[in-house]
């Protein structure tokens, strides 16, 4: 999006400035809310701290077993009144193909971080003009995720007591979940709400479908994150209302950067200054 233009009275064209481009003589604040293309060298040394960041507080949450348990049980009882308390049904009927139940495992372990990277990498190629704003979007999401997991610890439905979910990891003995096997030591077992499984894949179609100008690849944006909540409850990682809590976390993220930047992420112009 570049400067508009308007037509003076003696018939000359001006400059309209884009409202997003930043005034040199503005404060420091004004010039944080403006768009800038991002740094290679940063975004790195960015993602990497907040990540590392994420896993400590997450983990240093107190695993309070008793109480996740309680509120397992209380989710399990909502659903069954909700009339949706059909997770059971589809971890079994999953784990009875183990070519398929095999095959989520693995979804589940590996393509949170690679799709969501790859985002990340597509947005700053492509879009550097959003990709702050929509980064901040992902931040402000897990961020408030994390006071999810401290202040309501829960089981997920492998790990409740007098329940018949299968543990899909454990039984074909997969690799990569941080909650599984020898593992999960290095996690909290505790921290499923809210699904952020489903708070960055949401974040990875929506991300794709607004932006991308590929039919199918919009489709395909769309298509993810509803193959994602198929695989939480199907490996028993998460019931239905994880996912619910993980799509609240990211309207708040989307709500953070709205007011940040003055507008959602995906109206900013695709390609901004470089910074000075």
């Amino acid at each position: 999006m570049g400067d508009a233009t308007v037509t003076t009275l003696d018939g000359r064209k001006a400059a309209v400035p884009d409202p997003v481009a930043a005034d040199p003589g503005q404060g420091l604040l004004p010039r944080l809310r403006t768009p800038r293309r991002p740094r290679f060298w940063f975004e790195i040394l960015l993602i990497a701290v907040s990540y590392w960041t994420y896993s400590l507080v997450r983990n240093a949450v107190p695993e309070q077993k008793a109480e996740a348990l309680r509120n397992a049980d209380w989710i399990w009882q909502a659903e069954h009144a909700l009339g949706i308390a059909v997770e059971e049904s589809v971890n079994q009927a999953v784990n009875s193909a183990t070519w398929l139940i095999i095959g989520m495992n693995y979804y589940y372990a590996t393509l949170h971080f690679v799709v969501t990277l790859g985002v990340l990498v597509w947005l700053y190629r492509r879009h550097p003009g959003r990709y702050g704003a929509t980064r901040l979007v992902l931040f402000a999401t897990t961020a408030v995720a994390l006071v999810g997991y401290y202040l309501y610890p829960l089981a997920p439905p492998r790990l409740m007591n007098g329940g018949d979910f299968i543990d899909t990891v454990m039984v074909h003995q997969t690799w990569g979940s941080m909650a599984s096997g020898d593992l999960k030591h290095m996690s909290n077992q505790y921290a499923a709400m809210p699904s952020m499984h489903i708070g960055w894949s949401v974040w990875c179609g929506l991300t794709i479908f607004a932006l991308a100008t590929i039919p199918w690849v919009r489709v395909l944006g769309l298509l993810y994150p509803a193959l994602t909540l198929v695989v939480i409850v199907a490996t028993a990682n998460h019931f239905w209302l994880d996912a619910v809590g993980g799509v609240l976390c990211l309207a708040f993220g989307f709500a953070v950067a709205g007011v940040w930047y003055g507008r959602q992420p995906y109206a900013l112009p695709q390609v901004v200054p470089a910074r000075l």
